[in-house]
């Protein structure tokens, strides 16, 4: 059990840090919605792949409730907090248990 337990233990750190790149990601984007970037920068053009299928369901959702900000990244880091703290929490508890 104690290969199980270091299994879990280490999927769990794994999806930890993809969701912390994540987080830092949707603060890039952000941050790029308050200037004018460039639209053909590959790094401009990544973030808005990489975030926009997560964005635009969030925004669709909030459509009726437009006051001019875009809440959705907000949302989106509010929703990989919960996740950090209960499926990586839930994980790292099965691989103590485990361990």
């Amino acid at each position: 059990m104690f290969i199980a337990g270091n299994l879990v233990y280490a999927l769990a750190e794994i999806i930890g840090w993809v969701l912390q790149f994540f987080t830092w990601v949707i603060i890039a984007r952000a941050i790029l919605s308050w200037v004018s970037p460039d639209p053909y920068n590959p790094i401009v053009q990544f973030l808005y792949k990489v975030t926009e299928p997560v964005l635009y369901p969030i925004r669709r959702l909030m459509g009726s409730y437009n006051i001019g900000i875009d809440l959705s990244p907000m949302i989106v880091i509010l929703i990989i907090m919960f996740l950090k703290r209960f499926l990586v929490g839930t994980l790292i508890g099965i691989a103590q248990r485990l361990g």
